[in-house]
């Protein structure tokens, strides 16, 4: 029997990767997105649409939509970003980037909590712009604030989920060539996938709740 993977904001970029490279490894790929894209249809994966992590109901319509699956991988990829700069800050901006990047993933790993096999993987998109060591340009006030939330959020689930031999990872996928940075970056997305699911392949119960860059090495908090 094949494996499972369910995949939020699945229809362009790191999301969109993430489906075509599971795809390819013949896993049933089930694909979250508020609307699908020609790239994503085309996949022949299982294409869930309507699902915004920010939504409110947005428990109840994973239930529903994922009704019997047994969830071996979740990727917990959805994310906004926008930028604020100190003395003209826009805070519906910010609350926004904490419904999205943090709230969103938390959600919707409480709804699938009960279909996560023992022994599956819960994956957490970060950006080492969360690492407060890290930070060394200030600025992004949402972005920052809202990953560094979502780090600790994901440790917190790393140690409450141990107890079912379930992993977590808590990775930065480097400055990739999305349209969510203007397509400006040093990887492509099928670059940043490809890593990415190498730390998901190398994730163990002993590396479990600890920040790594997609490329291998370990980021500081």
């Amino acid at each position: 029997m094949s494996k499972s993977v369910v995949i939020t904001g699945c229809n362009r970029g790191i999301g969109l990767s993430f489906a075509a490279l599971y795809q390819s490894r013949g896993w049933q790929v089930y694909a979250l997105c508020r609307q699908s894209s020609k790239e994503l249809s085309s996949l022949g994966v299982n294409v869930i649409e309507g699902i915004d992590v920010a939504d409110v109901d947005v428990a109840s319509s994973l239930q529903q939509a994922l009704l019997g699956v047994n969830v071996d991988l979740l990727i917990n990829n959805a994310g906004i970003l926008r930028n604020e700069a100190l003395g003209e800050l826009d805070f519906d901006s910010i609350r926004q980037q904490f419904e999205v990047n943090t709230l969103g993933p938390l959600k919707v790993t409480e709804a699938l909590l009960p279909q996560l096999a023992k022994g599956a993987k819960i994956t957490f998109i970060t950006s080492r712009m969360g690492s407060i060591t890290d930070n060394g340009s200030g600025g992004r006030y949402g972005y920052r604030m809202s990953k560094v939330s979502l780090n600790i959020a994901a440790v917190s689930v790393a140690k409450d989920v141990a107890s079912r031999d379930i992993a977590v990872a808590i990775l930065h996928p480097g400055l990739v060539g999305t349209e969510m940075i203007g397509g400006h970056g040093d990887i492509s997305p099928e670059q940043a996938a490809e890593r990415l699911v190498n730390r998901i392949d190398e994730l163990t119960m002993e590396t479990s709740g600890t920040f790594w860059h997609s490329n291998g090495d370990v980021l500081p908090w």
